[in-house]
Parts: C-alpha cells; sequence; structure tokens
C-alpha cells in the first residue's frame, strides 16, 4: 500500500527538491504532499493522516517544534506519523525539543541523499515489522502457520547484513538440503511489472503447482516471486518452458547451491544479483550467480566526458551529446560490462548531470524532468537497451528546453531593447524596419516576437507611446498649439493626430485639454490653442 509522506518547509526549491529525489528513488512508493509551513502541514494532516513527515524547524507561521506539538497532542497514538526533522541550524536545543516528540532522525541541509534514503528504508522496515507482527493470535490452523512462516522469510529478506532473529532461524531450520534460491520478475512490453500472484499464476500454468517443485514460496518487499528448490535445474526447466510458449516479458536469476540453511538470505542476494544481470542481456531473460562471477570489464569513471555532456545540454550539438552518451556508458562492451559500472554510470549521470541542470534552471524545468521520475531508476527498465533509449530521450528533451530557457532570455533582451528604441525616438518618422534592423532581427520574426512580448502589433505599441506622450504635452502647457503637439510626438499631420487620440481616448486633444484644465469653455484669446 502506497505510504502519505508530507514534506513541510519555506523554500519551495527545498520541497520540489525533495520531492524529485523521493519519487525518483522510489516510484510509487510514496504519495507526496507539500507544504510551506507548520499551519499547511496541520491543515493536510487533519484532512488525511500521514505516515511520514519531514519537517523544517524555522518557517512562518507556524514552526516544526510547534507542529510536533499540535500532532503529539492531535493524532492518535497508532496514527503518529515518523517524522524526520529537517534544519539549516545546528541547534542542540531544537534536538533536544525533537527529541521529547520522539522523532525518526534530524538531519542538517544541505541534505545527503543516502542520509535521507537510509532513514526512509528504516521507517518502511520498522513499518513492515510492526504491521507484520501485530496479530499473533493463536489460530493455529495450517493456513494460519504458512501465512506466519512466510511473513518471518518475507521480513528476512528485507533486511540488510542483520543477522536472523531467533523465530525466522526457527523457520530457516526446516528448508530442505541442499537448496537454492531463485528470484521471479514478468515485465510487460510498456515497462510495467506483474503482479506476484499473476506471476505465480502464469507458472503454474505451464508447469503445474509450484509447491510440488520448490520448498519455499514467498514475495519479497518489492514484489518479486521467490522460490526455493534443491538446484538450478527447477528454474531453468521452468525458464525453457516460458521460451518455449514466447512468453518474453519472464525474467529468472538464480543463486548458488548451499548446505546451510543460515545462508537463505545470502542466496537471496546472489539472486537477486544475477537477476539484476538480465538488464545487459536481452537476447535471455535467465541468469545464475556462477556465471556473473567471471571477470567483467570495469572503466574508471568518466569525469571529464561527464562534464562535457553537461556543458553540451543547450547546444545545437544533439550528434555529440549521443556520441559522448554512448562513450561514458561503454555500449560497445555492453555483454561483458561489470554491472556495477553501469548503475554508477546512471547514478553519476542524475547526480553530475540532470540534478545540476534542476539546480540551475530551478523549478521551471520539472515539466521537462517529469521523465527523470522513471529514467532516475535504471531497474525501472526491463533491459539496459530500454532505459537507454529513455535516457537519451531525456537528454534531447533537456537539451531543447535549456535552448529554450537561453532563446527566451536572448529574445527578452532583443524587445528589451527594442522598446527602449522606440522609447528614445518616437517623434521620429519610426516603423518596424528600422528598429527590427536596430536589434539585428528579421522583419518577419520581428513582427511575431514583438507582438508575443507586447500584446499589441508594433503599429498599435508606437500609436500608444506616442499619445501617452502627447497626453504629457496637453496637460503640461496651454500655449503649445495641437499641430506643435502632433508634430512633437512623431504625427504626420493634425488630422492624423487627432483620429488616433480620438480613436484610443474616446476623446479629441481639445476636448482632454479642456477637461484637464478644468474649464466650462475656451476663451476667445486661447482659440488658436484648440
Amino acid at each position: 500500500m502506497m505510504k502519505k509522506l508530507l514534506i513541510v518547509d519555506d523554500e519551495k526549491m527545498i520541497r520540489q527538491g525533495l520531492k524529485a529525489m523521493i519519487e525518483r528513488e522510489y516510484p510509487g512508493g510514496y504519495l507526496i504532499e507539500l507544504a510551506g509551513n507548520g499551519q499547511d502541514a496541520l491543515d493536510l494532516f487533519r484532512q488525511g493522516a500521514a505516515d511520514i513527515i519531514i519537517t523544517d524547524i524555522r518557517m512562518p507561521v507556524m514552526d516544526g517544534i510547534t507542529l510536533l506539538e499540535h500532532l503529539s497532542a492531535e493524532a492518535l497514538p497508532d496514527q503518529r506519523p515518523a517524522v524526520v526533522i529537517l534544519s539549516g541550524h545546528d541547534d542542540f536545543e531544537y534536538a533536544k525539543s525533537a527529541i521529547r516528540h520522539k522523532v525518526k532522525d534530524y538531519l542538517l541541509k544541505p541534505i545527503r541523499r543516502e542520509e535521507l534514503f537510509g532513514i526512509l528504508e528504516q521507517i518502511q522496515q520498522e513499518r513492515q515489522v510492526q504491521e507484520s507482527g501485530a496479530s499473533r493470535q493463536a489460530l493455529e490452523t495450517e493456513g494460519y502457520r504458512k501465512e506466519l512462516r512466510n511473513a518471518r522469510l518475507e521480513r528476512l529478506l528485507q533486511q540488510q547484513d542483520v543477522e536472523p532473529a531467533p523465530e525466522q532461524l526457527e523457520e530457516l531450520g526446516r528448508l530442505q538440503l541442499p537448496y537454492t534460491v531463485g528470484v521471479v520478475n514478468y515485465y510487460y512490453n510498456d515497462g510495467t511489472r506483474m503482479k506476484p500472484g499473476e506471476v505465480q499464476g502464469l507458472l503454474e500454468r505451464l508447469a503445474g503447482p509450484l509447491e510440488q517443485q520448490f520448498s519455499e514460496l514467498v514475495t519479497d518487499w518489492e514484489g518479486k516471486l521467490v522460490l526455493a528448490a534443491g538446484s538450478a535445474e527447477p528454474f531453468l526447466n521452468l525458464y525453457r518452458l516460458a521460451e518455449a510458449k514466447e512468453i518474453k516479458g519472464l525474467l529468472m536469476g538464480v543463486g548458488e547451491v548451499t548446505e546451510s540453511a543460515g545462508d537463505f538470505q545470502k542466496c537471496y542476494k546472489q539472486a537477486c544479483r544475477a537477476l539484476q544481470y538480465t538488464f545487459l542481456t536481452p537476447q535471455s531473460g535467465y541468469m545464475d550467480y556462477g556465471s556473473i562471477r567471471s571477470e567483467r570489464r570495469s572503466f574508471p569513471l568518466p569525469e571529464e566526458e561527464l562534464r562535457k555532456l553537461l556543458n553540451m545540454l543547450g547546444t545545437e550539438r544533439e550528434k555529440e551529446i549521443k556520441s559522448v552518451l554512448g562513450s561514458v556508458f561503454q555500449t560497445e562492451h555492453l555483454q561483458h560490462l561489470d554491472l556495477a559500472y553501469v548503475e554508477n554510470m546512471a547514478r553519476s549521470i542524475n547526480e553530475r548531470v540532470l540534478d545540476e541542470v534542476f539546480r540551475v534552471h530551478g523549478e521551471a524545468s520539472v515539466e521537462v524532468l517529469k521523465l527523470y521520475r522513471t529514467v532516475g531508476n535504471l531497474y525501472h527498465y526491463r533491459h539496459f537497451h530500454d532505459y537507454y533509449r529513455a535516457l537519451e530521450h531525456l537528454l534531447l528533451s533537456v537539451n531543447d528546453y535549456i535552448i529554450g530557457i537561453r532563446s527566451a532570455h536572448t529574445e527578452h533582451a532583443d524587445m528589451e531593447a527594442a522598446l527602449a528604441y522606440i522609447e528614445e525616438h518616437y517623434a521620429r518618422p519610426l516603423n518596424m524596419a528600422m528598429v527590427s534592423n536596430h536589434v539585428s532581427l528579421s522583419y518577419s520574426y520581428f513582427s511575431e516576437a514583438f507582438k508575443a512580448y507586447t500584446g499589441k502589433s508594433f503599429v498599435i505599441y508606437l500609436k500608444k507611446v506616442r499619445i501617452r506622450h502627447a497626453k504629457e504635452l496637453l496637460s503640461g502647457s496651454r500655449m503649445l498649439k495641437l499641430s506643435g503637439v502632433s508634430e512633437a510626438v512623431g504625427f504626420e499631420n493634425s488630422k492624423q493626430f487627432t483620429r488616433v487620440f480620438k480613436e484610443l481616448e474616446g476623446i479629441s486633444p481639445g476636448e482632454y485639454r479642456i477637461k484637464l484644465l478644468g474649464t466650462g469653455g475656451v476663451r476667445p484669446e486661447d482659440k488658436e490653442f484648440y
């Protein structure tokens, strides 16, 4: 079930940045809401309780500590969220206040992704342990005992480098020795994964009930089907049956055979790593751990090429971008690469290229980087080539976006220069050709750009500038004739001036002057000025 996570910080970029990082690392794992202060966060919590809250300390309206006080007072014990304090101030008093409210951790800005993800993993594991151990009533049925056994084994699979608990050791003692562990996934053509129950159903349609061939059958926390058998042969037979039926989406990784029940977690990790290596082999969806232990090629991190890739974004060098991308991933050696190199390169692309684009260009680039949420994790894809095509598409999209941003900045400067030129020379016989030449833009492009920038055509804009200056002259002196005003602001004659003035202002220049001077009529001696 998707967990609700609430990010509270008065800096919008931090909220959006944390959201993008978490969604990229845990796609579909969290429903994330954002709040700019403690009061907004409290209102959101009252509408629907959050499982996890990441909150800043110092915020306007309501700070983080006050928010914690409200949550402690209002939330029922079983509904209280796991809270992570986020602050740019290493202040022990804040830490003590946070400890009183039983927060999970206290992080300082700038946030290190490893620490943040480590805390989220810890919270997730603690919740799963609590949920799986919540009901221990004495239902002495075979179905209940089987579910309990599976829950303990599933919990063991979640643990990283932790000795099995006594009850887990008891379950492992029932394994049939020797054994090996295999993990199974199924990907549809669109890259989405089949649910574990459906994968089991598919395998059983191929080979009959799995419990007759495998001694264990559980699901891990990522939704992979986990099986145990006396050797790799049952797994290979299953895969061959799938190949014979032309079932292309089935992927399978198998660990080494062991004689020790305590190796269950190790064999599971081997199987998971073998499964990951099918990412590099689109021609085969089966991989055993022994076959990936042979020496594979790796390379130093191409620092210079990564900098080059970043610097090329926003240029007209698409072919070079594609070439450098292929170079850093060593695609010509793909079949023999160490998977760790590919993973390291994908992480480096995220952190040194795409994250830098997000940092420099800010929230405006979020629309372009929506694809990043998927591309940010290469294992969202069935094979490397699927990931590579999506990454290449993302980089070219980012390239186009930056070109557009830079073009907009350049166009903005050009239009500002054009307006300044009009303001300075409005009294002269001015036309669009003169202004477009001044800013070195083509006539047709300048016409479209000018209207998009000002919301008016060049002719209308120039009329408004001239009438604005005419109104200043009319209000400033009673002694200046209308013909003089007309000439001073660039009109060819008084007739044209009067027509344009009435068109824009609704009254004639003379009526405008009378209205400003507050007279009810015109004195004979002033008649020539009207």
